[in-house]
């Protein structure tokens, strides 16, 4: 993308050591791709747009931070990028601080913006070579060429941006993010206003990025692309980190399971003796509903069967749903309100 902040582009500058950190070549472990300390932004209206916020992102993981509109998913992450100042809280990128060592934070971060901005009479292949000029990064035609290729943009390399369709666009935006050789890539709504088909095409695109070893950020309003991709999830409401969790985790523990039992005849009311149970009827009485913990012993529900049999009540079909990643998002928002 095109430098708006007001440093300017700027080369890569390599210090001995990231500001603070004592990490050096001889450390057993490299610091965090992206460690954030009790981060706050309060804007000049009075507005609190982060609260305190505590992040770790581990290198090469793709996380995913999903919020409503105006949560903080955008202003969260165009601080660690360097475009908007903190009130308080520190951020370190690759371990350097994004104050003291911009540069080198710049330099290893790429950013994929909500918006098309674009120049649109430029050619595909003139903006990505200038994107990677932005940087202070040498020529490079090969690199250019297999982000092009990977995106599917080879092919449009002459073409001027304004001939491009809207998801050749959004592709465009991601090869120019990765002109200079990021390895940390932010992705703001990466796939908004593109169909299904190129939806499913660019998350393959962001594996294989992971799969060369880029930590990848997303933030985005489709669940089922955080469901699909992403390794750890953080939801962030009000400014507020709700939870951090690692997918497979939040859905055990939060998960939680339905049983439909569709019944042979209809039911008035849950029976006496089964009001212990989390049973639901359903409006016309030819449902009843159970639900248990995902990670709730199965056993349960043949006990639960058995004493259904006993009370006299036949089913003539059931089916078992696990709630969805989307579920547990709109119940930690509502919660979190």
């Amino acid at each position: 993308m095109h430098d708006t902040d007001h440093t300017g582009p700027v080369a890569e500058e390599r210090p001995a050591k990231p500001s603070g950190s004592a990490a050096g070549p001889g450390d057993r472990e490299a610091p965090p791709a992206i460690a954030v300390s009790r981060l706050s932004k309060t804007y000049d209206s009075g507005f609190q747009a982060l609260r305190g916020i505590d992040l770790e992102v581990s290198r090469g993981e793709i996380f995913g931070l999903l919020g409503p509109n105006g949560a903080g998913k955008t202003t969260l992450i165009s601080i660690i990028c360097g475009l908007v100042n903190a009130t308080s809280g520190r951020v370190r990128v690759d371990g350097y601080d994004n104050v003291a060592d911009y540069r080198a934070v710049r330099s290893r971060v790429g950013l994929v913006p909500q918006e098309l901005a674009t120049e649109s009479f430029e050619t595909v292949w003139d903006t990505v070579r200038f994107s990677r000029g932005l940087f202070g990064r040498p020529p490079d035609a090969a690199h250019l060429e297999k982000v092009l290729r990977d995106l599917a943009l080879w092919e449009k390399r002459d073409s001027k941006i304004m001939s491009l369709s809207g998801g050749m666009k959004r592709r465009l935006l991601i090869a120019k993010a990765l002109a200079h050789e990021p390895r940390i890539l932010f992705l703001d709504e990466p796939t908004a206003g593109v169909d299904v088909d190129l939806r499913h095409d660019m998350w393959e695109v962001v594996r294989v990025l992971r799969e060369s070893g880029v930590t990848v950020v997303l933030t985005t309003h489709y669940i089922e692309e955080a469901e699909e991709m992403a390794d750890r999830v953080g939801v962030i409401n009000n400014g507020e980190l709700v939870v951090v969790e690692e997918k497979a985790e939040l859905m055990r523990k939060l998960g939680g399971k339905r049983l439909t039992l569709h019944l042979r005849e209809p039911l008035a009311e849950i029976p006496p003796g089964l009001e212990h149970r989390r049973l639901e009827l359903g409006a016309d009485g030819f449902e009843l509903t159970y639900t248990y913990d995902a990670d709730g012993r199965e056993e349960g529900v043949a006990e639960l069967l058995t004493e259904l049999g006993e009370a006299g009540i036949h089913f003539a079909d059931l089916h078992t749903e696990q709630r969805s990643l989307e579920d547990i998002f709109v119940s930690l928002v509502r919660e979190g309100r």
